[in-house]
């Protein structure tokens, strides 16, 4: 096509089928960018299954008006929507349909504008949007689009152009503001999606039919190094997941805003979209019946989709299992905080568990992942004091060959681990691990969160207080004093390595220039200073 003035409503129809079938050859590559346990379903699954109906839609357009079109399109996708992906999408379609309210055809200012208009009906529905998702690509999309139309870019294919290009770059930019993302080693999926849409968009209107034919949608790379080495588990308790719960509500003088507040006391991950006479809703709840029961009196519900979440976690844990490399013995750990995962990602740990203090996995958290794993025999790093007797439990639930090593700190988490043996046995390296972890010296470095008096000491609220393996025995108003004074507690002339973590809430200055005090004064000993991200401990440190 080229470069073309505006678009006709036909046109609108022929390029939202070429994005649609261009976002089927990368949906499945789009579902393995969800490698964390959201259960929620495979968002390329969805979102193509919402393009399919909004196609079908848009084909049955009563006329070739762009608005005519853009408003089937907008039913079809309302009607069709799957996940929260699909959902969102058919925010942006019925924005969309709205910025191209009676127009005939389009030019390219008209769609930038179009292009906004989508972008706040698509933020206004949700009522706590999140940026890092396909609401921040759509956004930064649409205001490229109008900034290119601006300054003179009339042409509908220039301004998709500025659209396409900027949410490539946003895309790349998701891990940077939304941690999660960050932690899994992916961009964000529904974002990677909206992608692939304007980018089969565009190749029908350049007329560019051999890519569409021949070529594969682009999957975006992070613009940062992405950190994720191993699998991980979402942190959770013994409490299900519930039911993913989606249907239609046709009727008359509905009210979309308000039904979304009440349903938001009934569940979690409320969308509620659409108009007077049709909204979609979708909610997690645990009693899908109860919010069945609930609308039923708001008019004839159509297009029911209720899916267990706790049958589609198993389905993710089963998934990592066969994405891991076959190990004779796989290591399962505990930990929290980003730096300390790479640690042990990069020592050869199998599996990660997010846990610690304040935040214990539980048993089915821990047995999980033992069965995520793809080997027959399993050595649990427990690495808390409060988690050793909830590892123990795992051995009686499982056919696998479980052994816990009862490492007790993060230290000796890592000690163990330094001490395994790819080519020994289960018992030996169980041996040789549980020797390792006695042979360090742990330093705990916290916060008190309430006043009192112990071993000693009078202790404030709020007061930095220090634990060697365990045993209170210092407090300060500085959380580096209190290392320092704890390291003076330990007998350093035998000691060769100390490895100081800061934690999430330490400047990473402050905790160089403590690494430097140590350097100093102990001339002898190895400083290594990490950033460990873990929370509520300002530092954790081991001496070897």
């Amino acid at each position: 096509m080229g470069k073309a003035s505006s678009i006709t409503g036909r046109d609108l129809k022929e390029m939202i089928a070429a994005a649609t079938a261009w976002l089927e050859k990368s949906a499945a590559d789009i579902d393995a960018l969800n490698v964390f346990p959201v259960p929620d379903g495979d968002t390329g699954t969805n979102m193509l299954l919402t393009m399919r109906s909004t196609v079908e839609e848009a084909y049955r357009a009563p006329n070739n008006s762009a608005s005519g079109v853009a408003r089937a399109m907008a039913k079809g996708a309302l009607v069709g929507a799957r996940g929260n992906s699909g959902v969102i999408l058919s925010q942006i379609w019925s924005g969309l349909a709205q910025g191209l309210a009676d127009k005939e055809s389009v030019n390219g200012a008209e769609l930038a504008d179009a292009l906004i208009k989508a972008s706040e009906v698509a933020y206004k529905g949700l009522s706590n949007p999140v940026e890092g998702t396909i609401l921040t690509v759509v956004r930064e999309a649409a205001s490229a689009a109008k900034e290119h139309a601006a300054t003179g870019g009339d042409d509908v294919v220039s301004v998709l152009e500025a659209a396409a290009d900027a949410a490539k770059e946003s895309v790349a930019n998701t891990p940077t503001l939304l941690p999660v993302l960050m932690e899994a080693g992916v961009v964000d999926a529904g974002g990677q999606g909206l992608y692939t849409i304007l980018e089969g968009s565009l190749h029908y209107l350049k007329g560019e039919v051999e890519q569409l034919k021949l070529r594969r949608p682009w999957m975006i790379a992070s613009s940062v190094p992405l950190t994720a080495k191993v699998p991980q588990m979402a942190a959770a308790d013994e409490v299900p997941y519930g039911y993913c719960t989606n249907f239609v509500i046709q009727g008359e003088r509905l009210e979309p805003d308000k039904l979304r507040k009440r349903l938001e006391k009934r569940g979690q991950s409320v969308i509620v979209v659409g108009d007077e006479s049709a909204v979609r809703v979708h909610i997690h709840t645990l009693d899908p019946g109860d919010i069945m029961s609930f609308v039923v009196p708001l008019g004839t519900l159509h297009e029911i989709n209720i899916r267990n979440m706790d049958e589609q976690y198993r389905d993710f844990l089963e998934m990592q299992k066969e994405r891991m490399p076959a190990v004779e013995i796989a290591i399962v750990v505990v930990v929290v905080g980003e730096g300390l995962s790479n640690v042990f990602a990069s020592l050869g740990a199998t599996f990660i568990v997010p846990g610690g203090q304040t935040m214990n996995p539980s048993t089915k958290d821990l047995l999980q992942a033992v069965e995520a794993v793809p080997s027959e025999k399993v050595i649990l790093l427990p690495n808390n004091k409060n988690i050793v007797l909830t590892a123990n439990q795992v051995q009686s639930l499982t056919k696998k060959t479980v052994k816990v090593v009862p490492t007790k700190t993060i230290p000796e988490g890592v000690a163990a681990l330094l001490a395994f043996d790819y080519e020994a046995d289960l018992e030996a390296n169980v041996q040789s691990m549980e020797k390792a972890q006695s042979a360090v010296k742990s330093i705990e470095v916290t916060r008190a969160v309430r006043p009192t008096r112990l071993g000693g000491l009078d202790i404030k609220k709020k007061q930095a207080i220090g634990f060697l393996d365990g045993d209170l025995v210092a407090v300060s108003d500085k959380a580096e004093d209190v290392l320092t004074e704890v390291l003076d507690r330990v007998n350093l002339d035998v000691a060769e390595v100390v490895t100081i973590y800061h934690g999430a809430d330490t400047n990473s200055t402050e905790a160089e220039k403590v690494g430097t005090t140590v350097r100093e004064k102990y001339p002898q000993l190895q400083v290594e200073v990490v950033q460990g991200g873990q929370p509520h401990y300002n530092y954790i440190a081991s001496v070897e």
